[in-house]
């Protein structure tokens, strides 16, 4: 495995960068050309080491859990960061998936002739060298590595100081893969600092890097777009919403509204703002607040939402604009659908937003004008996930416009080139 160099000051960080960066550079332009079943065994065996150094991985989580509790930090962020069997288990199945996907180089996108004979083809190419940078969840460096790696890319990561030793356990077995596939190990580098300098030498180093890849807080990404001289896939926050519609189906309200909120308020597609239309709130909201606070969610409402249940926080204006990512939620009552769209509008991330109706035409009205990049009806906001859409796993879901919008996934990693075959055609 290749030796990571040192780092005292930060004309070292410079240094080791660029020689990342090189190395990335190299390992791209062969990992490009590499056969289907060349990556694929990479990713299997990866998975194999996963599993078979889980007591390693388990024990350098250890030490990132307790620094962190240490450190005070949330349950819910807490949560992110843990890893135990099931989740390590999740990590190496995640690979061995996206072994069987589609390889999407060399696709074959369009393709059509002209009137003098040209055959002109449009391919998928891989983007080249992707800078992934990530908060807490040590997962998303398997996620990360892999889809990389399928998609013909190779990639520097560069995880969260809260998972620096589970992320680095996570890449050794990469790594691991990539030698036993006789692929080069730079395709897929971890920077071996948690020095914030790192990540300013790596935003500015288009010479070598192709994509930036953001995957954090509000602050992350506004750093990340502020200082960045690359290409940037932006996962901006999730501040997911729900609209419960007049014609909602109690039962699915209730069911979508609890399993959004709390099966994992720390993932970025957990709800963080309710709506419901005031034509059904006195009949619907009790039983759903009920529930919510008897799971441990605290509840902030406007002042109609305070008059169904004592328990309720009185909701601020900045309750509207936050991305809890623990056990909170906003409440709010609206008039109509129209109202719930311009709430979304103002105060959303566009990245989930999910309406409850069996009302077709309002559903059909709130998926054409919300424009966030998922837009669901009568399901779990949770969701929003690249593994949930058949993608194997995700980096991350983007909220640009730009080339990759939502899950992305080894398609979304992709460019393409025209290739365009004559047969002697000159131009008049």
């Amino acid at each position: 495995m290749t030796a990571l160099p040192q780092i005292s000051n930060s004309g070292d960080i410079a240094r080791m960068m660029e020689e990342l960066g090189r190395g990335a550079r190299k390992a791209a332009s062969e990992l490009s050309l590499a056969p289907t079943e060349t990556k694929n065994k990479a990713l299997r065996e990866a998975a194999n080491a996963l599993r078979a150094r889980k007591s390693e991985i388990m024990t350098a989580n250890a030490k990132d859990m307790a620094a962190a509790s240490g450190k005070g930090i949330s349950a819910a962020l807490l949560d992110r960061l843990e890893l135990n069997d099931a989740r390590i288990e999740a990590m190496a199945a995640g690979l061995e998936a996206i072994a069987e996907l589609t390889d999407p180089v060399g696709d074959i996108i369009a393709e059509w002739d002209r009137p003098n004979g040209l055959h002109i083809s449009r391919v998928r190419v891989p983007l080249g060298v992707i800078g992934i940078i990530y908060e807490s969840r040590p997962n998303v460096t398997a996620d990360a590595g892999s889809l990389c790696l399928k998609s013909g890319n190779a990639c520097i990561l560069r995880g969260g100081s809260e998972s620096y030793h589970s992320s680095r356990a996570i890449w050794s077995c990469l790594q691991e893969g990539l030698a036993a596939a006789e692929l080069p190990v730079e395709a897929i580098q971890m920077i071996p600092t948690t020095d914030r300098a790192a990540v300013g030498e790596l935003l500015t180093m288009s010479d070598f890097v192709d994509v930036i890849v953001p995957r954090g807080g509000r602050n992350l990404i506004e750093r990340v777009q502020k200082e960045s001289r690359i290409p940037v896939f932006s996962h901006l926050e999730g501040l997911v919403h729900i609209y419960i519609d007049g014609k909602a189906d109690p039962a699915k309200a209730h069911d979508i509204v609890l399993n959004s909120k709390m099966r994992r308020v720390s993932v970025c597609g957990a709800l963080e703002t309710l709506l419901v239309n005031r034509s059904v709130a006195k009949d619907l909201l009790p039983a759903i607040l009920n529930d919510l606070i008897a799971s441990g969610c605290e509840v902030r409402g406007d002042t109609e939402v305070q008059k169904l249940n004592s328990n309720i926080v009185p909701a601020t204006e900045e309750d509207w604009q936050t991305e809890y990512l623990e056990p909170i939620l906003s409440v709010r009552i609206v008039d109509d659908l129209a109202a719930a769209i311009q709430h979304i509008e103002t105060y959303g991330s566009h990245h989930t937003d999910c309406i409850i109706t069996e009302d077709e035409s309002a559903a059909a009205e709130f998926m054409r004008k919300v424009d966030s990049a998922i837009v669901l009806q009568n399901a779990s906001t949770q969701f929003a996930d690249g593994g949930e859409f058949g993608m194997g796993a995700e980096i991350g879901i983007s909220t640009g416009k730009m080339h990759a919008r939502g899950p992305v996934g080894v398609e979304q990693l992709t460019s393409f080139k025209y290739i365009v075959k004559g047969s002697g055609q000159t131009r008049p």
